[in-house]
This record gives structure tokens, sequence and C-alpha cells, in this order.
């Protein structure tokens, strides 16, 4: 049993000052320029030692650049921030979300519907399944097609309408788990308030057949609900009917009233929580999408793989816990070696919205300059994440991280059965990516390159320093059990990175003062007009020049 409880916040000490961190750095100073190449040739069996395993993840993270003592420098930094209490803190319901005061559930939304948790004296749980039955039967009526459009035609076009975690997770989540959709259905995701995205999305769509999923928790997300007036008067204007809004739109959003006025039956309403934030929902009814791709049964393994990785980090030692390993090697390197960003680079095709999806996960939570308690941090929190799908990476950056100045951790995650066998093409992919880890973390040296016939000139061209940090993160295959407990494991990753930096990883105030200022500027225009600027003397000359070439004829 879980039951929500008033977070009180003692004063911490300053992480720079705390004997651990101190020690990590002076241990720093003394193994900064040690070599992968040593480290193995003094440890025969560290490729096979310095691995972790859980919820059908295995974890390769002997090519980074620790030692034994390293490692145990920062599980004692980890217990030293508390680690341990915040976890049990989140997993409980307490308002960890200190600035929302609010608690951080999104582990709730998939356990079994066994499990007891309280928010304010309420057991969640059968909320949180009675949501998840009401999508499914949904879900059984549009793709079975019981549920027609306004005119009779069965729906065969879903759009997903939403914005950051409301669009990035349903795209990772539909193309990750493309394998398994129904597919005499097409799905489609607006999210851009751009007008382009919405045109080119409907250009070929058939209103008739399609049906709109409106996903705001609010309800008065600006770009989301531009987008799904756009939608509403695209569907209306083609059908020729305002009641063709009821067959055609449902929402994902918790104002009832709003989605009321808007026009959709607030039975067709599939609710959320405000203890459920935007980028950790993709599993909440925000992934509905998800589910009429895939069907309620690989919705419902998706979550069991969640609450897999979810269990694992609650309960696993800290020195065999993924995403407690995970994190702290992201805090040796960024605030250690002074690396700047990680690469994520997934070797299948299907996972090629992954990077994008943990740029919010990762970026949005910990991308914070105070702690939790308002004082400057001091110190690099979030670091950039990016990347690409092997092998196509490796004809573009790959030249970087591998030769060029900067140093960039990877990690490296692939499947060892493919989904799509053809050929011998999935043993070139994953041959591809063992070879990769290889080369950063061992290089090629002058004498091997000499060794190879090459002209002394061209020599140092082709030397490889190596010494480039890899996780490898292998999986049998690419299942929904798999996803969620991959999504799961850098959740919880993020989570641990965000407490010993002692920020809070749920909130997301950066995002508020640009669009704040949107609305400022777009009254301005739009004004018949000429209106009076009191921006700095670049932002008026932007406005006064885009609203002389608007009034321009095309």
């Amino acid at each position: 049993m879980s039951r929500v409880k008033p977070t009180t916040r003692r004063a911490r000490r300053v992480l720079t000052k705390r004997p651990a961190w101190k020690a990590l750095a002076a241990h720093y100073k003394t193994i900064h320029s040690l070599h992968l190449r040593q480290l193995f040739a003094d440890d025969p069996d560290r490729g096979e030692r310095l691995t972790a395993e859980a919820a059908g993840i295995y974890l390769d993270y002997s090519k980074n650049r620790i030692t034994d003592e390293t490692l145990g420098l920062l599980l004692q930094l980890a217990e030293d921030c508390g680690l341990h209490e915040r976890i049990a803190a989140m997993f409980c319901g307490e308002e960890i979300n200190v600035t929302e005061r609010r608690a951080v559930l999104h582990t709730a939304l998939r356990v079994p519907e066994t499990k007891r948790i309280l928010v304010n004296d309420v057991n969640i749980v059968p909320e949180v399944h009675g949501v998840l039955n009401r999508m499914a039967e949904f879900s059984h009526q549009v793709r079975n097609g019981l549920w027609r459009g306004h005119t009779g035609k069965r729906i065969r076009h879903v759009v997903n309408i939403g914005i950051g975690g409301s669009d990035l997770g349903p795209v990772m989540a539909y193309e990750a788990l493309r394998h398994y959709s129904q597919r005499d259905m097409t799905f489609h995701f607006i999210s851009n308030v751009d007008g382009t995205d919405f045109a080119e999305t409907t250009r070929n769509l058939n209103p008739e057949e399609t049906l709109f999923i409106i996903c705001s928790k609010t309800f008065t997300t600006l770009e989301t609900l531009t987008n799904a007036h756009t939608a509403r008067a695209w569907s209306v204007r083609q059908i020729g009917h305002e009641q063709a809004v009821r067959k055609h739109f449902v929402a994902v959003s918790t104002n009832a009233e709003e989605v009321s006025k808007f026009g959709v039956d607030t039975a067709n309403m599939f609710e959320f929580w405000d203890w459920v934030g935007g980028r950790y929902s993709m599993d909440s009814a925000i992934g509905l999408s998800t589910m009429l791709a895939v069907g309620p049964d690989h919705f419902r393994a998706m979550l069991a793989g969640f609450h897999a990785m979810d269990e694992h980090f609650r309960t696993a030692p800290f020195d065999r816990n993924l995403p407690v390993l995970m994190g702290l090697l992201t805090i040796w390197y960024n605030n250690f070696f002074k690396t700047e960003t990680v690469a994520v680079l997934p070797y299948d095709h299907y996972l090629k919205r992954f990077p994008a999806y943990l740029q919010q996960l990762t970026m949005e939570s910990n991308g914070k300059h105070v702690t939790l308690g308002g004082a400057s941090v001091g110190y690099q929190t979030a670091p950039i994440y990016w990347g690409e799908p092997g092998t196509n990476g490796q004809h573009s950056f790959y030249q970087l991280i591998h030769q060029g100045t900067k140093l960039i951790p990877c990690d490296c995650i692939g499947f060892s059965q493919t989904l799509n066998p053809i050929g011998h093409q999935h043993d070139m992919l994953m041959a591809n990516l063992f070879a990769q880890t290889e080369a950063l973390a061992f290089g090629k040296t002058a004498e091997e390159v000499n060794a190879d016939g090459i002209p002394n000139w061209l020599v140092p061209h082709r030397v490889f320093d190596g010494n480039r940090p890899t996780n490898t993160i292998l999986a049998e295959r690419l299942t929904p059990e798999t996803l969620g407990a991959l999504v799961a494991l850098y959740e919880h990753s993020v989570f641990t990175q965000g407490t010993i930096w002692d920020i809070d990883s749920f909130d997301q105030w950066g995002v508020e003062l640009g669009k704040v200022l949107a609305k400022r500027t777009l009254a301005e225009l739009e004004s018949p007009e000429e209106p009076q600027l009191k921006h700095d003397s670049s932002t008026n000359a932007l406005i006064r020049r885009y609203r002389r070439f608007q009034k321009s004829p095309p």
C-alpha cells in the first residue's frame, strides 16, 4: 500500500561539497588518461564482469572509462545523495515535484490491477485500469469496424494531434511497434503549429474514414488546439455536417467542459491525471493511438515491460541496477570528463524516433539551473541527447565520434533477433554495432596502421585514438514488453541523474516564457493597424519586416 504524504525538504549539503563527490574529483585526476586497452588487458574477464541484466535488457558497460574504484565511488555518491529514499518517495506518491506540488506516479500507470496506491486516501489503481478498459473497448470497436464515421464508413485513418509528450511518445511507440500494427489502418501524427504539418498529413486522407485524437491535458494548449480547430473545420467542411465531430473526434484530456464545448462527446473523453507528466505519459490514455495501432493485448504487454523495469529499479541493489548504473555513468562523464552530449544509436530501424523521444525525456526533465531548494546549481546538469539509427549514422556523424576532438559517450542498442529476417542483413547490422563499440574503445594505433603498409605521411590520418566510451544495450527482440522496459530504463536513469544533481526532474518551466511572449507577438503580427512595438530593436525590426512581406502579393 502506498499513500501520498507531504514531502519535507531538509537542508542538503551542496553536491560538490560531499565527500563522495570530492573523492570522485580526486580519483578522476588519477585515471582520466587511463586507456580502455589497458583496462581490458589488466582484467581479461572485464567484458563479462561489468554487465547487468533485468526485464529482458542486457547492459554491457565494460567499455566505459571506469575501474572498480570508480564504480564504488559513484555508488557511494548515490547513497550519500539519498537515492534510496527518493526512489521510495516517488513510488509511494510523495509530492516530489516540488514546484508544482504534485506526486510523480507514472509508475502507477503500469501496475497490476491487484496493487493499491493511495492518493489523498483514494486507491488510484482502479481508476487507471478503468481508463485502460475503456480504451480497450474503444480500440476493439474501431479496429473491428464497429465504430463508424458520420456517413457510415469504417475508420481507416487515425490522426493523433498533440505536442511534446502528447506527440513524441505516441509517434515513437507507433514506429517502434509498427511490426505489430493493424495494417488495414494508417496512423498519422500532427504536432507542429506550422500549417504545413496539417496540410501534408491530411492531403490524401478521406475525412469520412478519419478519426482525430486530440491530446491535451487541459484542452487549452495553444498549438494543439489550433491544430484541433483546423481539423474540425476540415472535417465539417468536407463531410458537410457539424454532427460529424461526434464520430470523428475523441479527446484525451481532464477538462470535460472544454472538450464538450469543442463538440466531442465526453463519453469519448479518456482521462489521465495531474500526477502524470506529459513526457512520462505514453503509457496513459495519451497512448490511445498506440493501442489502436497494436491492439489492447500488445499495449498491456508493453505496460508489463514498463512494470518489470520499475520493480527492478525499485528493488535491485545499486551495483546491479541498470537505470542506476546508466545514470551514474552519465554523471561521471558529464561532471568530471566535462562531456556535453550523449549519442543514442539504435541498431534497429523501428527505433528511428527513439532518440527524438529521449531528447524531451532527458533534456526537459534535467535541463535545470537551480536545485530543489532554489539555489544555483554551480555544476552542469543535463547533457544534450541526440542520435540516429545505425548504420545510417555511421555514414554521417560517426567520423566526429571516432576522430573528432569531442568525447561523446554512446548508448548502442541492438536485438539478437530481427522481426524481418531478410538474407544475412541482420547479421550485417549487428556486426556493425559490435564492431563500432570495439573500434570506439580500442581504436587503431600508429604501429597498427604502419603494419598495414600505409605510407608514413598518411598514418596520422588513419590513426584512431579509441578510449571512446560506450554502453551496449542488447535484448532478444523488439517486442512490446521490451519497448516498455527500454523506455522505463531511461526514465529511471533520468531520475537517478536528477536526484544526484538535486533538481526537480518533473517540472518544465523553461517552456513557458517563449509561449507567453508569443501570444503578445501574435496579436502584433495580426493587427490591422501598425502596432506600437515595445520589444528590443532586433525583434521590432523582424516584426516590421514580416508584416511588410506578408502584405506583398505572392
